[in-house]
């Protein structure tokens, strides 16, 4: 017999490319998800999954399985959401994907306080370096900041977000002047290794629309924004860093912006939705939370300015 847990739980493992990866999704040990998959394919007397030297592969039974039990988890849910509507509590579980930094500083707090609201509700935040490979069944939200690729979810922008170069002044004042964005092939560039871009490919554009692309060689480079900006902090580079992430070091002097009329490509807040969970009362209750908590730009009120 099959319950919707083992539905949930193989709705998960067919998303994932490895059973490792499945496991963190799911916040076990790879060794509790490899037993569950055993448990199940006992259950059901045959085999869900072949695992090869590229990933995991679904047999076509285990193919019957997640393109079902997707359905029938959706029914499940749409039912719960008919009778929640008829309470106006929001209940049911909510699964939000995030990046590491802006997750732990604006998410976080949004998800603590959708859930002091909702008490009803549950929910499960998953912070990583590359949220964007979350995009799947797994996850009602995603959230991403910069460039998209195709995506057949719902995106929506939550809030601007400019990149900004930067460095200590430390850092500028031992070193030649940067005045154009050529100048920066001769400096220590940091790089934040994320959404799978090339970290040595500096874009800008000039406020007369001009372009201009550099190819850096970084001397430090880390898939964590912090660690990044730690170290120009420290005085040890030049950095390309999201506003959300450096506007306080701006305002306290701590980082100094260069180039101020050659501007990296902007990288908005945006949340992807599924097109059907977008509208259901639980992702579009926390969706107006996280709306309402980025309204004002914190990060922009934060340093005081308008950009």
């Amino acid at each position: 017999m099959i319950t919707t847990e083992d539905l949930t739980f193989f709705r998960v493992l067919a998303a994932s490319p490895s059973l490792a990866e499945a496991a963190r999704n799911l916040n076990v040990t790879p060794p509790a998800v490899t037993q569950r998959l055993r448990a199940l394919e006992e259950r059901v007397g045959v085999k869900l999954i072949e695992r090869t030297s590229r990933g995991l592969n679904l047999t076509d039974e285990g193919e019957m399985i997640a393109t079902e039990g997707v359905e029938i988890i959706n029914a499940i849910e749409a039912l719960s959401e008919r009778l929640a509507s008829r309470t106006s509590q929001i209940r049911g579980h909510l699964r939000v994907a995030a990046p590491y930094g802006f997750g732990r500083r604006y998410v976080s707090p949004v998800v603590e306080a959708f859930v002091r609201a909702n008490p009803a509700m549950t929910v499960t935040l998953e912070l990583s370096d590359s949220p964007i490979r979350q995009v799947s069944e797994s996850w009602d939200i995603v959230v991403h900041i910069g460039a998209l690729p195709e995506s057949d979810r719902l995106v929506t922008t939550l809030a601007p977000n400019r990149r900004i170069l930067c460095a200590a002044p430390e850092y500028l004042e031992g070193h030649p002047p940067i005045v154009t964005p050529d100048d920066l092939i001769a400096h220590r560039c940091l790089a934040l290794r994320e959404n799978n871009e090339d970290v040595t490919l500096w874009r800008f554009m000039h406020a007369d629309k001009e372009r201009m692309t550099v190819r850096v060689h970084p001397a430090m480079s880390s898939n964590d924004g912090e660690i990044v900006r730690d170290w120009a902090l420290a005085g040890l580079g030049v950095i390309v860093r999201s506003e959300w992430d450096v506007a306080g070091d701006l305002a306290a002097g701590r980082l100094v912006e260069i180039l101020p009329d050659w501007a990296p490509p902007a990288a908005d807040v945006v949340a992807l939705l599924h097109a059907r969970h977008g509208r259901s009362g639980r992702t579009n209750a926390f969706l107006q939370t996280l709306r309402a908590a980025l309204a004002n730009v914190p990060w922009r009120a934060d340093r005081g300015s308008g950009f």
